[in-house]
């Protein structure tokens, strides 16, 4: 790189000497070598047994109906293990394998499809852990490190940047993922579970998913996230969440009503069907009903609303607000727990 200066700049400037090429890429391989040391022995791969129809065809390999796997990593120095639910999900055993060969049957603890998280827990103490640091800090263009067992081959180490931050990812569930790390270090099957970590070896996301047929489309879900749902795994072995028993999607409304009844978004939720028996059913929402609002917040999308029935939400009445007939309707409904 060269830098135009001007001959009072450069008498006004101490003489000093450039870093070369080679210093930058030592300093940046030290980085990832030291971050990757301080995790290394909390990595472990994860092999699993599942029923034949919960497996996917493996492409470009041989059929291994029933067989599956991943990464993970140790969170408490008595076993408990963060990895995807689709790592998991479905699977009749679960074997732990450490990084120094030591083997441990593994029992699941919870998970929670709707982040992609997954607790299991290995019955061994004194294991080496990571730790999580706090993904809301990250920014475009930091380092960013995936540790895995990529194909089922032990213990590899990716290194780039975080490309983008508050992607959202739907679920194999089908809800969405809400502040999601895009990377573009290398993530291949096997991959799934792992730590996204930083320059200091802290956790900083969990490796889930990478676009196919796209080169540097990789995604974590953020630590944040995962520390919490991971914190109610353990004390409940699931993350509740509320619902109200309709099914509906996402529609444009008309411009002229939008601005006669002073809406706030452009959209709502066309209410195809009812749970007769269900929270909206019985606050007597019909189909064809459109939801514009829960509460104070406004409702253009079915993920908003999927968002806004929380746990907070179980229990309480809140108020629906509806369009039926041109009419903005207000509604008393009580979610109820999704099970």
């Amino acid at each position: 790189m060269v830098k135009f200066i001007s001959n009072e700049e450069q008498e006004e400037q101490p003489f000093s000497v450039p870093f070369n090429d080679a210093q930058l890429l030592d300093a940046y391989s030290n980085a990832v070598i030291g971050a990757s040391s301080r995790v290394s022995q909390a990595v472990v791969q994860i092999q699993v047994q599942k029923a034949k129809a919960a497996v996917r065809p493996q492409r470009g390999g041989a059929p291994s109906p029933g067989a599956g796997g991943g990464s993970g990593f140790i969170i408490s120095s008595d076993g408990f293990i963060v990895t995807n639910s689709h790592v998991v999900n479905r699977a009749t055993k679960i074997q732990i394998v450490l990084q120094d060969g030591r083997e441990y049957p593994g029992r699941l603890v919870g998970e929670d499809p709707a982040t992609d998280i997954a607790v299991v827990q290995i019955n061994a103490d004194n294991l080496t852990t990571t730790l999580f640091g706090d993904s809301d800090k990250l920014q475009v263009g930091q380092l960013a490190i995936a540790i895995g067992n990529p194909f089922g081959f032990q213990y590899s180490v990716t290194a780039g940047v975080v490309s983008a931050l508050g992607r959202t990812l739907r679920s194999e569930n089908g809800r969405l993922i809400d502040n999601v790390i895009q990377t573009d270090a290398a993530l291949n099957p096997g991959n799934s579970g792992g730590p996204l970590v930083n320059s200091h070896g802290e956790v900083i996301g969990v490796n889930t998913a990478v676009i196919l047929r796209a080169q540097g489309l990789c995604f974590a879900v953020g630590s944040n996230l995962a520390k919490y749902v991971v914190g109610k795994l353990i004390l409940d072995g699931k993350v509740r969440r509320g619902f109200i028993g309709i099914a509906g999607q996402g529609v444009r409304l008309n411009p002229r009503l939008v601005q006669s009844l002073k809406l706030a978004a452009p959209s709502g939720i066309l209410v195809q069907q009812v749970e007769k028996d269900g929270p909206a059913g019985l606050a007597k929402l019909l189909t064809g009903d459109l939801i514009v609002g829960f509460e104070e917040e406004v409702v253009p999308s079915i993920d908003t609303l999927h968002r806004l029935l929380s746990e907070d939400a179980i229990g309480k009445t809140a108020r629906l607000k509806v369009l039926r007939n041109n009419q903005l309707l207000e509604f008393a409904i009580t979610p109820a727990e999704l099970h």
